[in-house]
């Protein structure tokens, strides 16, 4: 009894952790259409910072699993939390200095923090119960990592697109103060709401020294990657890792610039109903939209995105229990095609909202795919975890390509790109889906 309570009570303070850089990877997102206005970069280059932010998980996955093998995962939270606070402590200079170079190094840095949490944390869910139950619980992770980005357009439409940026030819034609006046701003709109986030992320690595979490990780097996890296379903469950972040991270990085590309601000700004849900969600922050700030308007929108994520693990939670988790992959893998296809075969809201409806099936993927890919390796999942999340390093390499196919033949087409990524996930859904049945059969 005892032992149950500790786990649901370090169920509920590990869970907090997702919930954090959930909130904090979608605010990255925010930023790349101010700084691709700011920088005046193309879609590739402002691929880029997702490239920064992501690359730390391809660098940093594995020594971050060796790492926490050494000083345990209570000890590896901590150090994962300074550094995501030094990470937002760096967007002030970038800020100041107007350094796309610093930018992508505060970026990087943030990353390698959100990667020890990643490596430590998913796992570490997995094993706090019986195993059957492990893509349930991860779900239900997942579900409060999905309302930290459902909760982030929305700071980010208010805090970091709700002005307007200057060209450099306009910015020329300002007189000297004007100029510093307008830097001074421009740094200001980054600063805040970071050194807010490097406080309380601060708070909460010192509230992790004082409490204690149950001692779970074991030592891993010598031997153990080259183990894994001769096994399928582990080679196919990190590429399908890979493909779903990837895919994931290059419609949300996008969605407002694909908005803009379709010219909905107006079609939005003229429509009553779309214009009280907009005023709705900014009634929460005192605020209204008076048609002056396009992206703002469009970025508010991407909260349906990132909240479909959220209800859709919740859900998931559940149907992951009672169907196997296989073939609830396979289906979702599906329907997000689906609903692909049909915004680029379409304009206006109808493209708008089916694009936004993907969100809802991406839901379950990545705890989905995580926990199969785990299943049945025992001592060998803390290394398992660090090769999953070395993966996460697909939202470095999807969203510069996705931005690349969009410089050359626009946004509808470059949707090809991300439809590959969920035909390979059907694909993983399917092959475990048939395995398990298998198993099944054979017992």
């Amino acid at each position: 009894m005892n032992t149950t309570k500790n786990y649901r009570s370090a169920f509920i303070i590990v869970t907090i952790l997702f919930f954090l850089w959930g909130f904090i990877t979608v605010l990255v997102d925010s930023l790349i259409p101010r700084l691709k206005d700011v920088f005046e970069l193309s879609y590739f280059q402002a691929g880029l910072v997702q490239f920064a932010f992501f690359g730390a998980y391809f660098a940093l996955s594995v020594p971050a699993g060796w790492l926490l093998s050494k000083i345990g995962y209570q000890r590896g939270i901590i150090l994962g939390l300074a550094t995501m606070a030094l990470g937002c402590v760096l967007f002030s200079p970038a800020a100041s200095e107007r350094s796309f170079g610093l930018f992508l190094l505060g970026y990087f840095t943030l990353a390698a923090g959100i990667t020890i949490l990643q490596v430590a944390a998913n796992p570490y869910v997995a094993v706090l119960g019986s195993e059957d139950g492990a893509s349930s619980r991860l779900n239900l992770s997942q579900a409060f990592n999905s309302f930290g980005t459902a909760i982030a357009p929305i700071v980010g439409a208010f805090f970091l697109l709700s002005d307007t940026i200057m060209s450099s030819e306009t910015i020329a034609s300002l007189s000297e103060a004007d100029q510093k006046t307008y830097y001074i701003n421009e740094a200001s709109a980054v600063q805040t709401p970071f050194f807010v986030l490097a406080v309380c992320i601060a708070l909460l690595a010192v509230l992790f020294i004082f409490i204690r979490l149950p001692k779970i990780l074991q030592k891993s097996p010598k031997g153990g990657y080259i183990s894994l890296l001769k096994n399928k379903y582990v080679l196919m469950g990190v590429f399908g890792i890979f493909l779903y972040v990837g895919a994931e991270v290059a419609i949300g990085s996008y969605l407002v610039n694909y908005f803009a590309d379709m010219n909905l601000a107006p079609i939005i700004a003229g429509n009553t109903t779309m214009m009280s849900i907009a005023n709705g969600i900014a009634t929460l922050f005192n605020k209204t939209f008076d048609g002056r700030d396009p992206k703002a308007l469009l970025g508010i929108f991407v909260i349906f995105y990132w909240s479909g994520a959220m209800i859709g693990r919740f859900v998931g939670a559940y149907l992951t229990r009672v169907m196997r988790p296989g073939k609830v992959l396979a289906i979702f893998a599906f329907l997000a095609i689906g609903m692909i296809l049909i915004s680029m075969n379409t304009a206006g809201l109808i493209a708008m909202w089916s694009i936004l409806a993907v969100g809802l099936f991406n839901s379950i993927m990545f705890p989905t795919i995580f926990s199969l890919t785990i299943e049945g390796l025992g001592d060998l999942k803390p290394q398992a975890s660090g090769l999953l999340c070395m993966a996460i390093s697909g939202g470095a390499i999807i969203p510069p390509l996705y931005g690349l196919c969009t410089d050359f033949v626009g946004f509808k087409w470059a949707l090809l790109v991300v439809v590959a990524c969920y035909g390979y996930i059907l694909f993983f859904g399917y092959q475990k889906q048939k395995t398990t049945q298998l198993i099944k059969d054979l017992q």
